[in-house]
């Protein structure tokens, strides 16, 4: 159920930028062992991006798949890492599942 006090309008909403990548790299993080460090093509570049899920998905059965990605959130570090993004995922029972895409598309497609 939708939090009224959390609606933004869509000027908002557009600062958002959401594009289509393709995990291209995934490792353990050292010291954390809940985090995979994610290397994903974004078309015109490739970007490192930090993701809980490593209690949930095996650095094998990422590597080529479509996911999206918020590109604009600030940097976050973890260690000497840097999480440049965020990987965008659904939850079913207290599990996430990564959003893709229909359809392949570019590296990079924009969300609309």
């Amino acid at each position: 159920m939708e939090n009224q006090n959390n609606i933004i309008n869509y000027t908002e909403f557009k600062k958002i930028n959401l594009q289509v990548g393709k995990i291209i790299k995934v490792e353990t993080l050292k010291g954390y062992n809940k985090i995979l460090k994610i290397l994903v093509d974004l078309g015109n570049e490739e970007r490192q991006i930090m993701s809980g899920i490593a209690k949930y998905y095996s650095p094998e059965e990422l590597i080529n798949k479509y996911i999206i990605v918020c590109t604009n959130l600030e940097p976050k570090k973890f260690g000497e890492n840097i999480s440049n993004g965020m990987i965008l995922a659904a939850e079913k029972d207290n599990k996430p599942i990564l959003l893709t895409v229909f359809e392949e598309v570019e590296p990079g497609s924009q969300i609309l």
